[in-house]
């Protein structure tokens, strides 16, 4: 173990101090960040920053971090002070002393400029946590109380302070989610030693001529209808620059805008002379159209053009300033139904949000490769949006969105110093510490700096100023104001829930009424009437709490003791559930069902499959009910957000794939469920339905084929059925009480569903035919067409197999909670365990650089059932990350498939062989050729 409290000592690799030989900036617009820091805590140097801020000290005995923002454990790691594979390992991290914490610690740097005339120098900073003190060459730059708020980024003018030679000293106080406005972690997990305390964003250093520009903004506007997006559209460039002379200052201003990459089209540029007083702000506002705009789309919808638009200011022919922005075109609104419930408007078109709730690194390291993969995952899912908690992150995450097309909903948090007014009785504070005149200083910053820099993403879909409460009357308008100066143009949204709002914004739309621990598939579906977190509306978070590792991965962060607690101890709190004190330290009410359900655990190994089973089951129900109900005549479903997509740390719940990228049963589970069009069984009517959750001007034929196999292998009922299906939204296609919207066929036999356990199976056939549909003729506006999966791929991606009890789960709807509906009757499924073994043969095959097929036959008479697959590498690693196009599958008695496993992200791809198991199918271990 490395789990020592800080020492001073000397690294070997250590100057005194270091002055990089280039100047860290040294042309007009460029802006570059502190690339490293010296860091030593105050109860080893004291907090004289005036001396510590002077080029020559010695920092030898500092620990030395070569990333240019982390924060103070995130530091440490990185120095190798702690192990983040221990500091995870069972309870280690009880053991971090905290009391480290208690006091300011400093971040220092030394580098190079040129100054002199007619040059100006920022320092820009983009929130600390949470306060700080900042000194440059023995100066002060800015107080603990100027320097306030994680997301607070401040632009210091540093020009008298600067010489060739620089010490820049920012020393960082002790964080308290509860009186500070830091980035909390509420319930989802322990919270770090330091609380997050530290230069968690880039510090950086601008330099300019004599006239500056803020932030850039980019208005655009589209054609204002589906069928005019073609229409020419208006580009609108601004910034307020700065005169910073005591003289007027004539002035040109240049607008650059630049094409996608790809598209053949010159760049548009122009330029307007004006002149600036001393000492002033002007805003910059220069304006342009592009004919023939090519339309920026979430993923499932279609490209994700992005053109870059450029503002420079040259003072008599010189370069002065110039800021450049990526931004896409593309439209966003949002309204009211006569429910009160929210829908988002993309591009004109009815957009119905399928999303899940982010958490960052518990430590907040900055790892951009990660996003990437984490993103491509989100889009392997079938998802459309992800929501940010809190956690707004850096630029470079909405980089990745807008190129990947990825909606994200970024926003305040719940619960601690964020959300503390008079009227929130659910803090833990009670009664709570309502806001002082500085801390709405403070919001007010916070939301300037947030406002700036994501401004230009196509990929924000909206900004949520309050999570659970919606911000009081005082820092509403401040909220909106601060987002108003820099021309905001997605919807703004006072709260996730319906506890209230302001007159400001008006209601939300969103509810937040749970669940957040396990429900059965059932729950989803009991929306007549509406109930709690069922199908209905827009639910901001809301999940069966499942999201259970596989034994590789619990392995790297539990004990064999742990292991034990896991599947023997239901009732004992466990470290890597919850954060102590909430109501999810256990497992107890997962574990309850489980047992009924599927009967007590035996092993480690028959608790871990019974609870990827629960955990497919559970996110695919939330899904696809999510996805039947969209299409609801009297009250849709308009979006979910599942609780949770990841996790900050290794968790034992509430993800869809777990904190070392492994998916498991509630990703497949959520996979199956979101898919752009597939069949969905209906738990509680036993109707099927067609979902088409893409887009265009075509409705499509197909046929559904319907089975209902018993346990022993038997075909108990089968059916074809000729659909429609509903581009943008869900048709029923069959009763399995004989009830129909399309097509005929005959009704399955009263006996042959339960109480008799069964299987069943829908799989839609190959396209038959597509007919486009005059746009008034439809429901929904349409989008240009989008090309449909070939055929040869539907039989592996539309097949969707529901395993059937004789009687569904009871919920007791009179004890419901916040966070959960109990079961008073459990569904049966304990005939499952005698499903006699399948024989499955496995061949697999290597198929280009990053890509395993792997080829599955039951030869069995028998349903081979739930049957998984990971990739493992010569040591018997799991490959990570990667995606299967399907998993956790089922055979029926002689059927083939054929799976793919991509390589996500430029991660090395090894893969060695194949390791496959099931609920009746032995575990083999075959080899990639």
């Amino acid at each position: 173990m490395r789990l020592q409290p800080l020492t001073v000592g000397v690294s070997a690799a250590a100057n005194l101090h270091s002055v990089a030989a280039d100047p860290l900036v040294f042309l007009n617009g460029q802006v570059t960040a502190i690339p490293s820091w010296d860091l030593q805590s105050s109860a080893e140097i004291g907090t004289d920053l005036a001396a510590l801020s002077k080029t020559g000290v010695d920092t030898s005995s500092w620990r030395h971090i070569t990333t240019s923002k982390c924060t103070l454990m995130g530091c440490l790691i990185n120095a190798g002070v702690y192990n983040e594979d221990d500091l995870f390992y069972s309870e280690n991290m009880k053991r971090v002393d905290d009391r480290q914490f208690s006091v300011p610690w400093t971040y220092r740097q030394e580098y190079s400029l040129e100054p002199g005339p007619g040059k100006h120098f920022f320092l820009k900073t983009h929130g600390i946590t949470s306060r700080a003190d900042i000194f440059l060459n023995g100066k002060q730059v800015a107080s603990k109380d100027q320097q306030a708020g994680s997301f607070a980024g401040k632009n210091y003018d540093i020009t008298k302070l600067v010489a060739k030679q620089n010490a820049l000293a920012i020393q960082v106080h002790p964080t308290s989610y509860y009186h500070d406005f830091a980035l909390g972690w509420v319930d989802w997990n322990p919270w770090p030693a330091d609380n997050g305390t530290g230069v968690w964003r880039d510090v950086e250093v601008k330099q300019t001529g004599p006239v500056a520009l803020e932030s850039l903004r980019i208005i655009t506007k589209v054609g204002p209808t589906v069928e005019r997006l073609k229409d020419p559209a208006t580009v609108t460039l601004k910034s307020r620059a700065e005169n910073l002379e005591d003289k007027p200052m004539v002035v040109t201003a240049h607008g650059s805008v630049f094409a996608p990459f790809g598209r053949k089209a010159a760049p548009i540029t122009w330029s307007k002379q004006l002149t600036l007083p001393p000492r002033s702000i002007t805003d910059i506002v220069l304006e342009t159209t592009v004919t023939d705009p090519a339309i920026w789309w979430p993923k499932q919808w279609g490209d994700q053009p992005l053109y870059s638009g450029a503002l420079a200011i040259t003072v008599n022919n010189t370069l002065s300033d110039s800021i450049t922005q990526q931004f896409g075109f593309r439209s966003v609104t949002s309204k009211l139904n006569s429910h009160q419930d929210v829908t988002y408007i993309v591009n004109h078109v009815p957009f119905q949000v399928i999303g899940a709730g982010y958490t960052p690194n518990i430590f907040l390291q900055f790892d951009p490769s990660r996003w990437e993969a984490e993103l491509q995952y989100v889009l392997d899912l079938g998802l459309n949006t992800v929501r940010l908690e809190g956690k707004n992150e850096h630029p470079i995450l909405y980089e990745i969105a807008n190129r990947l097309g990825v909606f994200l909903m970024p926003g305040w948090e719940c619960c601690d110093k964020w959300e503390s007014w008079s009227y929130n009785h659910d803090l833990f504070l009670n009664p709570p510490l309502v806001w002082s005149n500085a801390d709405y200083t403070i919001a007010n910053n916070s939301m300037l700096h947030e406002a700036a820099m994501l401004q230009t993403h196509p990929s924000v879909l909206t900004y949520l100023i309050g999570s659970d409460y919606w911000p009081d009357e005082r820092a509403t308008p401040i909220y909106l104001n601060a987002l108003k100066h820099y021309d905001w143009q997605t919807p703004i949204i006072g709260s996730a829930s319906k506890r209230g709002y302001s007159p400001l914004t008006g209601p939300s739309g969103m509810k937040m009424e749970g669940p957040y621990d396990w429900v059965p598939p059932n729950y989803w579906y009991e929306t007549s009437p509406p109930r709690a977190g069922s199908a209905f509306g827009f639910g901001s978070e809301l999940g069966a709490g499942v999201g259970t590792p596989t034994v590789s991965s619990l392995t790297k962060f539990l004990s064999p003791s742990d292991l034990d607690d896991l599947w023997k101890n239901p009732t004992k709190p466990l470290y890597h559930m919850s954060r102590e004190g909430s109501e999810f330290t256990t497992r107890q009410i997962y574990h309850s069902a489980l047992s009924a359900r599927w009967a007590s655990p035996t092993s480690l190994e028959d608790y871990l499959m019974k609870s990827q089973i629960m955990d497919y089951e559970a996110t695919r129900a939330q899904f696809e009910a999510f996805a039947v109900k969209w299409s609801d005549r009297n009250r849709p479903a308009t979006g979910l957000i599942y609780w949770m997509l990841n996790n900050a740390w290794p968790s034992l719940h509430w993800n869809v794939w777990d904190y070392y990228m492994k998916p498991g049963g509630s990703y497949y589970g959520a996979k199956a469920g979101a898919r752009r069009e597939h069949v969905v069984y209906d738990y509680i009517t036993k109707e099927v339905w067609m979902v088409d959750r893409t887009a265009d001007d075509f409705y499509r034929e197909r046929e559904v084929e319907i089975e209902v196999v018993g346990l022993d292998g038997g075909v108990k009922f089968g059916s074809l059925v000729k659909v429609e299906s509903l581009p943008n939204g869900s048709g029923r296609v069959a009763g399995l009480g004989g009830r129909g919207r399309w097509g005929q066929h005959t009704p399955p036999p009263q006996d042959s569903l339960p109480p008799a356990p069964a299987i069943q199976h829908f799989l839609p056939t190959p396209q038959i035919n597509t007919h486009p549909r005059p746009f008034n003729q439809h429901p929904h506006a349409l989008l240009p067409s989008i090309p449909f999966l070939q055929p040869s791929r539907l039989v592996h991606s539309k097949r969707n197999v529901y395993w059937l009890s004789k009687e569904l789960d009871r919920l007791d709807w009179g004890e419901t909670t916040w966070f959960v509906t109990p079961v008073g009757r459990y569904a049966d499924y304990k005939e499952f365990n005698t499903l006699k073994e399948a024989e499955v043969t496995v061949g697999v095959e290597r198929r280009g650089e990053k890509e395993v097929v792997v080829n599955l036959e039951n030869r069995a008479s028998v349903p081979a059932f739930f049957v998984g697959l990971e990739l493992l590498d010569g040591g018997g690693n799991d490959v990570l990350p990667l995606t299967w196009e399907d998993n956790f599958v089922t055979l029926w008695p002689g059927e083939k498939i054929s799976l793919v496993a991509k390589s996500v992200g430029s991660r090395g791809w090894q893969p060695a062989s194949v390791r496959v198991g099931g609920k009746n199918v032995k575990e083999m271990l075959v080899s990639v050729s």
